[in-house]
This record gives structure tokens, C-alpha cells and sequence, in this order.
């Protein structure tokens, strides 16, 4: 699509609302006008000492549409405040022209970000009633009623996480970017073992030294852990000695004497055996994910998995007889050669099982994944929508609660993430990764540290390098850089 900006340089806001509407446009900024029949927006703000305007006239094959928003400036506070006031007229005048040209609304109405859930969050700590803030969803927003509803229910559980938490504590991420094989949809940055297994001891022994570090800086800054995530990548393509040496080094240099919550994300039900899930169990971990994405091997095999459904069975059972009381599953919905029918029964096969959490993912083509280069046999937005339903009305039927969501980029449908659980089994770490809610320490290649200062809404990141030959070769500035650390809360105490 041809995208013209008149009156501000809102680049990213324009492209957000235009992917959400368009998700299979890409925009390009010409210089000569727009010509009869072709897809274009011209996006203007126009500004006064007390409003602004936001107004697009799209040019779509069906004719010519026009949308307008206006809203209040006079009161922002600083430029942040007032950039977002004015990429909400844009985003708005955006999505009315788009909509009367289209003739229909995406779930999530004009709402563009990954985090749809901080809106009422963010009402309901400024007091509004629950009816009053999703309203606002409703209304301002256009968000469909059970999307609404679905955001209300998380900000609930944001709430109450935000409500357990101490200012000194934060969550710890450590990566380990290595797969057995590489699956069809994954963008991440993890190295196939395969072909890089000459790398898994210098990188662990680089992340040993991270781990060091990290336990010394939390100490002086009296920081304590909360949670602790193990991700990848899949974590259980590591030996089960060396899922061993890793815990073992996490728990002999970092305080975990008010960790609540300790995940590892076993994932790939090839890498699960009885030795890797003693090893974890044994080093304090209460929570472990299988995630099959579907139960049905036809799909298994076209997404790039080496393994069947019945593996995913059987690394099931390892788990239960394991002794590690809490489980997630992950299932995607839209995956290649999936059907609605063929969802219906992965759902159903996963819920008879009864697992603690089951996390429904929409499939994204995410850049760099094989199906965004390749293409392959989708499921319709039709399909994927029917799929998801299916999913609310059995979980919800069967006892699950939904506690966190996020969205991504060119998602099917446009649709979300969703985490679910029985009662009283939230994973602490999703929320507040999600929502933000406290820093979170990350350590390992590709390790994205968030700090966060909740009170001022102000977040650093730090990066760590993706590729395992980077992470190896750079750990002293990797070292060296966690200090920001320091820095970032030290100013904090400073207000």
C-alpha cells in the first residue's frame, strides 16, 4: 500500500494500523500522487492550540473513503503524552476509512500493539469501574464484545499479580538457543544441535560465567528473584548433566530464597526423557511445558516436527510420573494443513489429558520462518476464527481461566495469544513478561533484560547477541553491560 504522511511523522503508528487492516499489504512511500483504482492513504494530523485532527482519505479499488478523529491536546503532559494523543487520532481516522472501505472490523477493532490488556489494566488503576473500562474498549477502540471480555479477564489476573509483587523482586530469564530441528514457523534465533553441537559446552560455559555475574550484581543491589523462566530455543536439547550443571549453577550463585515459581520449557516432546525431567525436578523447577502445537501428524510433519502424536503422549506421561505438579501445553491454531475439525481434536486430546496450563497460539508468519519464504497450506482467517471459539467455549466449559494474551505481527486473522489455566495456577513469569510489571533479568544468547520502572512507566532493554558463536566470543562486554543494572535503579532511588 502507498502510504502519504501529511502533518507528522507518525511512520510506525501508520504502518501498525495499516498491517492490522491490510495484513497482507507492505507499505512504500512514493513520491507522485496516488492514481484511480490503486490502494493508498493519505494520513494527516492537523494541529491547534486545544485539539487535533487525525484524517485519512484512502483510495481503495471499491472508491475513495474518508475517516476522521479528533482529540484533546491542550492537557498532555510532555511530548510522550502528546505523541500518543495524536497517533490515537491518526490510528482512529485511519481505521474508520478503512472499515467503511472494507466493510467489516478485525476482533481487536483499531487496537494495534501486543499488549491489548494494559488499556482497562491501566483504567482500572486510575479507579474506572471494570463496566466503565471495557466500555472504553468497546467504544473507543471498537474491540468485539468477547475480545473485550477476554481483555478484562487478564487485566484481572495483571491486578493480582501486580498486587503480590515487592518492589525488590524481578524475574530471571536464561536462554539456551539450541534445537533439535528447526520448525516451519520459528523465527527465533536457535542453532540446530545437529550442526552446532561443538558449541553447546564453550556456550554454556560462557552462560556459567553470566550466571556468576548476574548472582554477584543482584546481591549488591539486594535484588531478589521471583521467578525464574528456562527458555529457548528447547532447553532439554541439553544432557540431562548438563540441564544439571546449569540449575546447579543458577541455584548455587543466585538467591532464589523467594522464588515462587521455577519453569523450564521442555517444548519438543523428542527431547523430553525420564533423566532430563529427574534432573530438573531435582533442582528445584515446580513447572514444565510439552507442547505438541497439534496432535495430529500430519500437520507435525508439515510444520518441520520429528516426532508424532504419540510421542507427545508418551513425553506426557514421563512428565506426570516426574512428580513436577504443574504442565502447559501450547497448541497453534492455523498451523499448515490444519482443519477445523482437526484442531477440535488436538484441543480435545490435549484437555483429556488435564493439564495445569494450555496456551492457544494463532500461527504468525514471522520474518525469517520458512513458512514466510515458502508459503504452504494455511487454514483460512474463516477457518483459524472457528478454531478459536472452539477453544474458548471448551476451555471456559472445562474450568480454565484466561490470564495473559499478547499479539503479533501478520497473525492469522488477526487474532491473539492466549494463555489459560486451572484455578491458582497462573504462571507468574508470562504476566509480568507480558504486562511488564517488574524487570526481567535476562541472561543467555539472544536474552532480551527489560528493566522496568513501573512507577514512572519508563523501560530499558539490554541485548544480548542471538547467535551462540556471538553470545561465546562477546560474554565480557555481555558482563559488562548487565551493570546498566545498577544504573537504572540507582537512579530510581534517586526520585
Amino acid at each position: 500500500m502507498k502510504l502519504y504522511l501529511r502533518g507528522h511523522d507518525y511512520k510506525y503508528a501508520a504502518e501498525q494500523i495499516m498491517l492490522t487492516l491490510f495484513p497482507g499489504e507492505r507499505p512504500t512511500y512514493p513520491e507522485e500522487p496516488p492514481q484511480a483504482g490503486e490502494l493508498a492513504a493519505v494520513v494527516s494530523i492537523f494541529r491547534g492550540k486545544v485539539w487535533a485532527t487525525g484524517k485519512t482519505v484512502l483510495h481503495h479499488p471499491g472508491g475513495v473513503f474518508s475517516g476522521a478523529c479528533r482529540v484533546r491536546i491542550d492537557a498532555a503532559v510532555g511530548q510522550v503524552e502528546l505523541d500518543r494523543a495524536l497517533q490515537k487520532a491518526l490510528k482512529l481516522s485511519f481505521y474508520r476509512a478503512a472499515t467503511a472501505a472494507l466493510g467489516k472490523e478485525p476482533p481487536w477493532g483499531a487496537l494495534t500493539g501486543v499488549r491489548p490488556v494494559k488499556i482497562p489494566t491501566k483504567a482500572l488503576l486510575r479507579g474506572e469501574s471494570p463496566a466503565r473500562a471495557e466500555a472504553a474498549l468497546r467504544e473507543t477502540y471498537h474491540v468485539t464484545p468477547t475480545r473485550a471480555a477476554l481483555a478484562m479477564d487478564c487485566a484481572r489476573a495483571s491486578l493480582a499479580a501486580r498486587a503480590g509483587l515487592r518492589a525488590d523482586e524481578i524475574s530471571l530469564y536464561v536462554g539456551v538457543p539450541f534445537c533439535p530441528t528447526r520448525c516451519a514457523y520459528c523465527s527465533f534465533v536457535s542453532a540446530d544441535v545437529g550442526k552446532s553441537l561443538k558449541l553447546v559446552e564453550p556456550y554454556l560455559e560462557a552462560l556459567f560465567r553470566e550466571v556468576e555475574a548476574a548472582g554477584a550484581l543482584l546481591s549488591r543491589e539486594r535484588l531478589f528473584v521471583r521467578t525464574v523462566y528456562i527458555g529457548g530455543g528447547t532447553p532439554t536439547t541439553l544432557s540431562a548433566e548438563q540441564l544439571s550443571a546449569l540449575m546447579g549453577r543458577i541455584r548455587a550463585h543466585i538467591d532464589l530464597s523467594r522464588c515462587t515459581e521455577y519453569t523450564v520449557e521442555a517444548g519438543r516432546p523428542d527431547t523430553i526423557t525420564a533423566g532430563k525431567l529427574a534432573a530438573i525436578r531435582e533442582n528445584g523447577a515446580d513447572r514444565v511445558s510439552v507442547n505438541p502445537q497439534s496432535m495430529e501428524d500430519e500437520v507435525l510433519a508439515a510444520m518441520g516436527r520429528a516426532h508424532t502424536a504419540a510421542d507427545i503422549l508418551r513425553a506426557y506421561e514421563l512428565v506426570r510420573e516426574s512428580g513436577i505438579p504443574a504442565v502447559n501445553m501450547d497448541l497453534i491454531a492455523g498451523l499448515p494443513k490444519d482443519t477445523p475439525k482437526g484442531f477440535r481434536y488436538t484441543l480435545d486430546t490435549v484437555l483429556a489429558l488435564d493439564p495445569a496450563n494450555i496456551t492457544v497460539h494463532t500461527l504468525a508468519l514471522k520474518k525469517g520462518s520458512r513458512l514466510m519464504s515458502e508459503g504452504g497450506c494455511l487454514p483460512s482467517g474463516g477457518d483459524v476464527a472457528d478454531m478459536l471459539d472452539y477453544a474458548w467455549q471448551r476451555l471456559r466449559a472445562a474450568g480454565y481461566l484466561p490470564y495473559y494474551l499478547y499479539r503479533q505481527k501478520y497473525m492469522s486473522g488477526s487474532f491473539e495469544n492466549v494463555g489459560w489455566c486451572r484455578p491458582g495456577f497462573e504462571n507468574l513469569y508470562n504476566i509480568c513478561m507480558m504486562e511488564e510489571l517488574h524487570t526481567v533479568l535476562a541472561l543467555g544468547g539472544g536474552g532480551v533484560t527489560k528493566l522496568v520502572d513501573s512507577e514512572k512507566g519508563r523501560i530499558e532493554r539490554i541485548t544480548d547477541p542471538k547467535y551462540p558463536y556471538e553470545y561465546i566470543g562477546g560474554i565480557e562486554k555481555i558482563i559488562a553491560d548487565k551493570e546498566k543494572l545498577a544504573e537504572f535503579y540507582a537512579a530510581m532511588e534517586k526520585r
